[in-house]
């Protein structure tokens, strides 16, 4: 795990603070795919996330330090590559303050307002969307989604490898690796249940940012040259 000010969590108590404030993922029955690795960065002041084009404010009368879970996948339903993010803002006294989720590229609040999406333990339970991996305290939001079963269906793949800034040049070379991606994601179209369980996280899952993103890539390009054998 890394911090954005303080390079050392190597600290037993913060590790399992981290560990302690894991969201809890609430996963489709039929979702084909799950999370590989979760990169950590802990916010002690106010800065900008390693992973995610916003600043992490930090107010100091009412958040300690604020915990971002980078949430990495192989798969979308509809490209190669995927990472979400939530983020976990703890008080003084380490109970949540709020929490927020990544939602198609932006992010929404996290906490119900009457905070019914708490566990007795204070971990933040999110529903995770059926084959694209946006977040939400409210399930029925995805139902509202026009696409939320065509995504999965018909539009499966469409998007082939997807390769964002952070990472250009790194994995996407070949001139045929969106038509692979989108052939090879096709194969794994589905129909939602909408019916949800809560995934398991293991210690092994949560890394800090730099380790998973030195470990993208390397996965990414072991996957395509699957695919173009």
């Amino acid at each position: 795990m890394s911090t954005a000010q303080n390079p050392s969590l190597s600290r037993p108590d913060l590790r399992e603070q981290v560990l302690r404030s894991a969201p809890i993922l609430l996963i489709d029955e039929h979702e084909p795919f799950l999370p590989i690795r979760v990169g950590v960065t802990v916010f002690e002041t106010t800065a900008p996330s390693p992973s995610f084009p916003r600043t992490i404010e930090v107010d100091p009368d009412k958040v300690k330090l604020v915990i971002e879970y980078a949430i990495y996948y192989d798969y979308d339903i509809q490209h190669l590559y995927d990472l979400e993010h939530v983020w976990v803002y703890l008080g003084h006294d380490g109970e949540v303050v709020t929490a927020e989720c990544s939602f198609h590229g932006q992010y929404m609040i996290g906490v119900l307002s009457d905070r019914s999406n708490l566990t007795a333990d204070g971990r933040v339970q999110l529903y995770v969307q059926p084959g694209k991996h946006a977040m939400t305290p409210l399930a029925e939001l995805f139902r509202l989604l026009p696409n939320a079963i065509a995504v999965n269906q018909e539009l499966a793949g469409k998007d082939g490898l997807l390769e964002p800034d952070m990472f250009k040049g790194e994995f996407k070379f070949g001139p045929d690796d969106d038509k692979l991606a989108d052939e090879h994601l096709q194969r794994f179209r589905f129909l939602p249940s909408f019916s949800y369980s809560p995934y398991t996280w293991e210690d092994g899952h949560l890394v800090s940012w730099d380790e998973l993103r030195e470990e993208i890539p390397v996965r990414l390009r072991a996957l395509m040259k699957t695919l173009r054998s």
